[in-house]
């Protein structure tokens, strides 16, 4: 199991899904307690981001959004940091 915590962007961004989308929010609750679940070699089963967003791995928490998150494997931590629309991630 993993430490984790939530970087002070993702922190605004579920205060103000609070309020407007509660059901995405419980989403991302139970796929942040899935990821912290893993182990260090599991951990692996989440994608690499390319490009600039190389150091983090993501996960979809919904159709069409993504939770991007960097795995630090050394110090058994995870910092999840951004949550958006995959289009706003992955532009072609």
């Amino acid at each position: 199991m993993f430490d984790f915590d939530l970087s002070d962007e993702l922190k605004l961004i579920i205060k103000k899904l609070l309020k407007k989308d509660r059901k995405r929010v419980v989403i991302l609750n139970k796929k942040i307690k899935e990821i912290i679940n893993n182990d260090t070699n599991t951990i692996d089963r989440y994608h690499n981001c390319s490009y600039d967003l190389n150091q983090y791995k993501h996960v979809h928490i919904d159709k069409s959004f993504i939770l991007l998150f960097k795995v630090e494997k050394e110090n058994n931590f995870i910092l999840f940091a951004k949550i958006g629309h995959h289009d706003d991630f992955f532009k072609k």
